[in-house]
């Protein structure tokens, strides 16, 4: 009858059962949960020289295979504690010396299943402090030692000498369990297993039919993680898989008669392992930060509760606000925050409901989405509190660019790089901390699904009721559907401008003037110098606003009576601006061009167009130089050809030496004075009558610190104005000061134009008419939440003709345009303007 004996025993009694007493100066830290399971079965008579010899550590696994006849095996490699590689001959019965723990040799049989590595057997410090705890046994008739565990029926037996394979003896830890095995009757065959109970033994270390396996290094705790981190030995790290198939190919060799065999010398090669690489537990065990976790949770078990706690609740937080991010900084209040919002009622439902994989996949991408539509709606209020409008996510992505200039000549290069860098970590973490955050709140519902579903179905229910009774907090509504209505305006604002574009193209193909031959052109405008001016942010707030009002209209009523003295007349009116707090190209195109130039893309399809405007109709007549004079513009600038200008200068070309004045390069003063120089005097010795357009950008924000005037005489290289810009205000004073941004506005407006009269005064003649307008308001922070977008414009001329030809126009006679004067979107003043002095339309159609 087959016998069958499980024996389980301690490891501190292995080196006992074998009648070797331990050295009392080797030490164990081998865990205490490390249990050895030992189970032989007997079927049939051992052969003489089926030895036995397995070290006492867990996870060894040796099987002795039953005699027969085959060819012998080549000799295999095996790997020992110490992680050196021995080669092994594959023969049954053969016996070599391996290393132990200690270095010690260790005599194993060749058919003998070997499963080693300080993680899944003991820890790293345990290994290389204890020998085997069996010795090698050679010669014919030599049976494995066996240790017998209480109530086992099972006897040691030793049928010939034993030899020890270390010649210091062997070395076997105190504190180890007997590992011995179950000795059967001489006509049975032994069927050895010796299995590691640890905390983490890995079910996978050894093929079940492996005849030699070397095991690789699995997890075995926090107590192994850090001996293994201190071992002076090399670890070799084998592949299952390689050892596996090994061991099926052994297993089905032929069964050969088995002879005993000498113990192999010392000088058994020896190679070096070659290195593996080590899988996702092996990198979680050795970083250790899971043990360090769990070790800090195991002796701080309030703190560790707390402190999870804490996390849970900030992650329940940051997705809250996210999911009710304001688009407006007048919005940004705590009733805001006062709400239900229905999509952590409907994300909560769903998430719960799910397997975990999924789960996890669905929460961590809801967290980054809505950290993206936050992040969105965060620039929405920096847009409208500048421009006036949101952050379209199609065409807006440009203007980043000329932001950083902006900061760059206002704060500096330095401050400017840290800004930008500290946005674009802000940004990145906070998509990562709110996808984390929806992740942990997803593994908290499924982990309490029933408290949750209650609690899913209760605020359901209070939103739904709160809806439908239309409750309230400060004019708030309590529930919410903030996120989904405004990823809802998103994606109709996407598919607008995406349709917008197409539309738009089609529209600039279309002008009134744009077969009309250049005889036909501004007939009553002939011999004439026009001069088409843009005073930057120059809107209705400066004129109507009480804190600004005061000091500009005071202005203009002083310039409107000096020019009066000077022979010139003024009428005055408004234009809507097809732009606020920024862009100004937008204007300037808009005017010039007769078309609603509203965002990047309209702007980019009419430059690219052969729309015509007005710098150009000049041009187009034959009777007309166009220049511009550009101080703002500092790098190429193509759209010169839109314009039909023949000539350029810009920041580069006005011969400026002077300090620059925030983002503006040089006074207003300064480059009217070189227009005037480089320009505007110069004879025309072609008979041809000059068409300029200059841009001025004093009046620029952050409006700080601030030019003055000085005598045009004193202008020279503009280094006058050295004492004036170190005097000033600094940009950082200013900015973050609504009151005095919009005193120090006033004033630079005030300059602007005081400067643009006082050069008319100065050097305007007969046959010059000026207009002049500004391109867009001042920021919201500046001009108020609630401004219009309308500018005002003005037409200056000595020859009363002029002016005669707008009667009908019903413009406000001087500077100041009065509160109910004609309001005109920027866009018709093109037509308007060709009409009134004797332009006739021959239109081009699509």
């Amino acid at each position: 009858m087959p016998q069958h004996t499980s024996t389980r025993q301690s490891p501190n009694t292995a080196g006992a059962a074998d009648g070797q007493v331990p050295p009392p100066d080797v030490e164990s830290d081998i865990s205490d949960d490390v249990d050895i399971d030992v189970d032989v079965d007997v079927d049939t008579e051992p052969t003489p020289g089926d030895a036995i010899a397995m070290p006492a550590g867990a996870g060894v696994k040796a099987e002795a295979e039953p005699s027969g006849t085959a060819t012998p095996e080549p000799p295999e490699a095996a790997r020992t504690g110490t992680g050196r590689v021995v080669e092994t001959p594959a023969e049954v019965g053969k016996a070599v010396e391996a290393p132990a723990a200690m270095g010690k040799a260790v005599e194993t049989p060749a058919e003998a299943t070997t499963e080693t590595g300080s993680a899944a057997a003991k820890p790293r410090s345990a290994e290389n402090s204890e020998a085997t705890d069996s010795d090698a046994e050679t010669g014919a008739g030599t049976e494995a030692d066996a240790s017998e565990a209480p109530g086992s029926k099972a006897a040691d037996k030793a049928t010939g000498p034993a030899t020890a394979a270390d010649a210091d003896g062997p070395a076997t830890a105190p504190d180890l369990e007997p590992a011995g095995v179950a000795a059967a009757d001489p006509g049975a065959e032994a069927d050895v297993k010796v299995t590691a109970h640890g905390a983490d033994a890995d079910p996978e270390i050894a093929a079940p039919d492996a005849e030699v396996t070397d095991s690789p290094e699995a997890e075995a705790g926090p107590e192994a993680d850090a001996d293994a981190s201190t071992a002076t030995e090399p670890e070799a790290d084998a592949d299952p898989k390689v050892a596996e198939a090994d061991a099926d190919a052994e297993a089905s060799a032929p069964e050969v008669t088995p002879a005993p065999v000498a113990p192999a010398s010392d000088t058994t090669p020896v190679t070096t392992p070659r290195p593996t690489r080590p899988g996702p537990r092996a990198w979680s065990s050795r970083l250790g930060l899971r043990r360090r976790l769990w070790s800090w949770r195991e002796k701080h078990p309030v703190a560790a509760r707390v402190v999870s706690w804490t996390v849970t609740v900030l992650a329940a937080v940051v997705v809250y606000v996210c999911l009710l991010m304001p688009t407006t900084l007048n919005s940004l209040k705590p009733t805001e925050f006062m709400r239900l919002p229905a999509e952590a009622i409907l994300g909560a439902v769903v998430l719960m409901s799910l397997p975990r994989r999924p789960r996890i996949v669905l929460a961590a991408f809801s967290g980054a989405l809505t950290a993206v539509v936050a992040i969105l709606n965060m620039l929405d209020m920096g847009f409208n509190e500048y421009l006036g409008r949101g952050f379209n996510v199609v065409l807006d992505w440009s203007l980043f660019g000329d932001a950083r200039g902006y900061l760059s000549d206002t704060l500096g290069g330095t401050v400017t790089s840290v800004l930008t860098v500290g946005v674009i970590l802000f940004v990145l973490l906070l998509i990562v901390l709110v996808a984390l955050a929806t992740v942990r709140l997803s593994n908290l519902l499924a982990g309490h699904k029933a408290q949750a579903s209650r609690g899913a179905l209760i605020a359901g229910t209070v939103w739904i009721a709160c809806t439908a009774l239309g409750l309230q907090v400060s004019g708030v509504p309590l529930a919410a559907d903030h996120t989904a209505a405004i990823l809802k305006l998103r994606t109709v604002a996407i598919r607008n401008t995406l349709r917008d574009e197409a539309e738009f193209e089609k529209v600039a193909k279309v002008d009134a003037f744009g077969n009309t031959p250049g005889s036909q052109l501004v007939p009553d405008l002939r011999g004439k110098d026009m001069i088409f001016t843009f005073i930057e942010s120059y809107g209705r707030s400066a004129i109507e606003d009480p804190i600004m009002a005061p000091g500009v209209d005071e202005t203009l009523a002083a310039d409107t009576k000096a020019l009066s003295k000077a022979g010139f007349a003024a009428k005055s009116g408004w234009l809507t601006s097809a732009t606020y707090g920024g862009s100004s190209w937008l204007g300037h195109s808009t005017t010039m061009s007769g078309l609603w130039v509203n965002n990047q893309q309209r702007y980019r399809t009419v430059m690219a167009s052969d729309h015509l405007s007005l710098t150009d109709a000049f041009k187009k007549t034959g009777d007309y130089d166009t220049v511009g004079v550009m101080p703002g513009i500092q790098k190429g600038w193509p759209e010169q050809s839109f314009y039909g200008l023949d000539k350029v200068y810009n920041a580069f070309q006005l011969g400026y030496k002077g300090p620059k004045f925030s983002w503006s390069t040089m006074p207003d003063q300064y480059a009217l004075e070189q227009f005037q120089k480089q320009v505007h005097s110069k004879p025309r010795t072609d008979g041809k009558s000059l068409m300029s357009m200059i841009i001025l950008t004093s009046s620029h924000q952050p409006w700080a610190p601030i030019p003055k005037l000085v005598p045009w005489d004193q202008l020279g290289n503009g280094s006058i104005f050295d004492a004036i810009e170190k005097a000033g205000n600094k940009a950082s004073d200013v900015i973050a000061d609504t009151t005095k941004s919009r005193q120090e506005y006033g004033k630079s407006i005030q300059y602007s134009v005081n400067s643009l009269t006082q050069w008319l005064e100065r050097y305007g003649n007969d046959n010059t008419v000026l207009v002049f307008l500004g391109d867009h308001q001042p920021i919201a922070r500046v001009s108020g939440n609630h401004a219009s977008r309308d500018v005002p414009i003005s037409i200056v001329a000595k020859d009363p003709k002029v002016l005669a030809k707008i009667d009908s126009w019903n413009w406000t006679d001087g500077l100041r345009p009065a509160h109910d004067a004609p309001v005109w979107k920027m866009s018709a003043f093109r037509d308007k303007f060709l009409t009134a002095y004797g332009s006739t339309p021959h239109p081009k159609t699509n």
